[in-house]
């Protein structure tokens, strides 16, 4: 696998987005909704954080369901970020990388770029371009995040700048085995608009079938571990995290990228 063709591919992922009118429209879309959530849902919920008449009553709330450290955090700006983007960048994941491969084996770009580089080398290049893009934009709505947080207190900009890198990081390793999964659903589908069909069928039909076969036989709950997102709830609170909470979504990554490289090596293009 040569690096210097994964990067090429990369980069013309980050060109689709980036320099192109339809990815254009797409991060206007995306700054719009951001610019909504910085407005109202943490704009008008740090001051209800931050306020001694509530402050109590929020930190009982955020500890019934394991969030009061969230709620202790000083820059409270972050501590309603984490837990929007924790449920929204998943799911936005799924969409924004549900076009990785499929439509070039529709359009038959997918054969003429084989001739030029391996099939390896363009699940992983589209693999990674997709995981930069995401990871550009969670770096922008965490600087954006900073940068409300420092107008309201400037005094918190230096622990806010570790904090945001913190999420940062921490967003990006759990949105990785989603852009994955759809790596390996776009091998197996049609259109990209199937993907994403797939996609909500195995979240939702899913996890209720195992749900229910686990009922009967407790073993087939070790499935819900092939699903990315299954340590969500329990990285949500940030306090005491067990270390096999991070490395699930690697070792997710790893498996679905590996399947969707052996079902594109035996597939005609």
């Amino acid at each position: 696998m040569s690096v210097f063709r994964v990067w090429q591919i990369t980069q013309f992922e980050l060109t689709r987005l980036f320099a192109t009118k339809r990815g254009l429209l797409a991060l206007a879309a995306f700054a719009m909704v951001w610019f909504m959530i910085l407005k109202y849902p943490i704009g008008h919920a740090v001051p209800f954080l931050n306020s001694p008449e509530f402050s109590d009553i929020a930190q009982q709330m955020a500890g019934s369901i394991g969030l009061r450290e969230l709620v202790s955090w000083p820059e409270a700006e972050f501590s309603i970020y984490w837990i929007i983007s924790l449920y929204c960048f998943p799911i936005f994941s799924l969409f924004i990388s549900s076009d990785q491969t499929v439509g070039d084996r529709q359009r038959g770009t997918l054969r003429f770029l084989s001739l030029r580089s391996t099939r390896d080398e363009i699940l992983v290049g589209r693999y990674l371009g997709q995981l930069l893009i995401i990871s550009i934009l969670i770096i922008a709505t965490v600087v954006a995040t900073l940068a409300v947080m420092t107008f309201r207190d400037h005094t918190l900009i230096g622990s806010g700048v570790l904090l945001g890198l913190k999420i940062s990081v921490q967003l990006s390793i759990i949105c990785m085995p989603f852009i994955a999964l759809m790596a390996f659903i776009n091998i197996i589908a049609s259109s990209s608009r199937l993907s994403i069909i797939i996609a909500i069928l195995l979240f939702t039909l899913g996890t209720g079938l195992i749900s229910y076969i686990s009922s009967y036989i407790s073993i087939v709950d070790l499935l819900f571990y092939l699903f990315p997102g299954e340590q969500i709830a329990d990285v949500a609170g940030q306090q005491d995290t067990n270390f096999f909470n991070w490395l699930l979504p690697l070792l997710q990554s790893l498996m679905w990228i590996t399947l969707a490289g052996i079902i594109l090596r035996k597939r005609a293009l």
